[in-house]
């Protein structure tokens, strides 16, 4: 059974968006993919469509949101199960249209206490690598790991995933798919 909120973590292409989705997967209820990810060209368009494919064959609901998650998460139901991935790129698209990032936070986090559904969140460890060298990408780190702070904070379930396995930080991965790490 999953917590109300459960917080995967990883580095690209470690298998967090995998992880996630096994656990909303193993969980009761309707599958819902809140994706925040916009196509900026041919390659990322292709890739958000093979994904869409991919859980339309599922039986996953996909929702768009790259900005408004929050009203998504609003609309879930009990019945449920809302997979938002990525805290990542909601967060650069947030940055991106220069939204005050305070603001879209407050209104994330009071979305996600009064969420009905369980939601799973992936979300980028931006903090393992070195300091960026431009005033952007230092901005976007620490408004990343401020964000993860606060979500992992709220979370009854804290996973880091790293290769694929993942390491249980808070919480228990007793309802965790078996053949994983517990």
């Amino acid at each position: 059974m999953l917590p109300p909120l459960a917080l995967v973590l990883g580095g690209a292409a470690s298998g967090k968006s995998a992880y996630a989705e096994t656990l909303v997967r193993g969980a009761s209820g309707s599958r819902v993919y809140l994706a925040t990810a916009e196509a900026y060209d041919d390659e990322m368009r292709a890739k958000i469509s093979r994904h869409q494919d991919m859980r339309a064959a599922d039986g996953w609901t996909t929702i768009e949101a790259p900005l408004d998650a929050a009203s998504a998460l609003s609309a879930a139901a009990p019945d449920q199960v809302v997979l938002l991935d990525c805290a990542t790129l909601w967060l650069s698209n947030h940055m991106l249209a220069g939204d005050d990032l305070a603001v879209a936070t407050a209104a994330l986090m009071k979305a996600l206490a009064a969420c009905a559904a369980p939601v799973v969140i992936v979300s980028n460890e931006v903090g393992l690598s070195v300091v960026p060298d431009n005033a952007l990408a230092r901005r976007f780190q620490q408004a990343q790991g401020t964000l993860n702070q606060r979500l992992a904070a709220e979370a009854g379930l804290v996973v880091l995933v790293t290769a694929g396995l993942p390491l249980p930080l808070k919480g228990t991965l007793s309802s965790a798919p078996r053949g994983t790490l517990t």
